[in-house]
């Protein structure tokens, strides 16, 4: 754990995973899942250091965690998604910028995914962002600040996030003139989760073989925004 500053000043804590070779290395800031800072997004970043990139994730919730669903709905509804994406992750972007990363991205899942939405408006340092299966009150966007590409994964049978909001989000991104690709996977929310269903949760469901299309289709994008 390391701790860093937001452009107002204030300090937050979070998980730092550098790779084999972190000079000049590019950077990627992973925002959490409504649960928290819980193991499943560490071992996202280790995924992503192990490829080469310094994994930063901000604890956006200073310290809890959720075991259960209320206590996650609890936890994401105190949260004040405006700060977190203009404070904490902008703070965690100039972060690696200022300890050695030229170019880095944003990516994040389910309440994740909305907060990287944000922050491709209101985080002007970011190269990049990699949306996973969530997207926030379309009327929070403002797509003419979105100036960098985007890649995003959306599961069709998303019982949280309904793909008619990403079919109006996407035209919302096309009339701005904002270069995105928005995948489709034949699958249920939280895909990329392999612990999804041990949270005893039916609309969550794994899926193996959608998720390892969506990593590919992410390094590739990585690598054609961030080298």
């Amino acid at each position: 754990m390391i701790t860093y500053q937001r452009p107002d000043g204030k300090s937050i804590d979070a998980y730092l995973v550098e790779p084999a070779n972190p000079d000049n290395a590019p950077g990627v800031v992973v925002i959490q899942e409504w649960w928290g800072l819980d193991d499943e997004i560490k071992r996202v970043a280790q995924t992503l250091a192990a490829a080469g990139y310094r994994a930063l994730v901000p604890d956006l919730y200073r310290g809890k965690l959720a075991l259960e669903a209320n206590e996650a709905e609890h936890l994401m509804g105190d949260l004040d998604f405006g700060d977190a994406a203009s404070q904490d992750i902008r703070g965690a972007v100039q972060h690696l910028k200022s300890t050695g990363s030229a170019k880095v991205a944003v990516t994040g899942f389910c309440m994740g995914g909305a907060l990287t939405v944000l922050s491709a408006g209101n985080v002007p340092e970011l190269d990049a962002s990699i949306v996973w299966y969530g997207y926030p009150p379309l009327e929070y966007v403002d797509a003419s600040t979105i100036k960098k590409p985007m890649l995003a994964h959306w599961a069709l049978h998303d019982d949280f996030f309904n793909i008619a909001g990403v079919d109006q989000l996407e035209e919302k991104l096309r009339l701005a003139g904002v270069s995105y690709d928005f995948q489709r996977y034949d699958a249920k929310h939280a895909f990329a989760n392999p612990k999804s269903e041990q949270r005893n949760m039916p609309p969550l469901q794994y899926n193996p073989a959608a998720a390892e299309l969506a990593w590919k289709r992410t390094f590739e994008f990585l690598k054609n925004n961030l080298a």
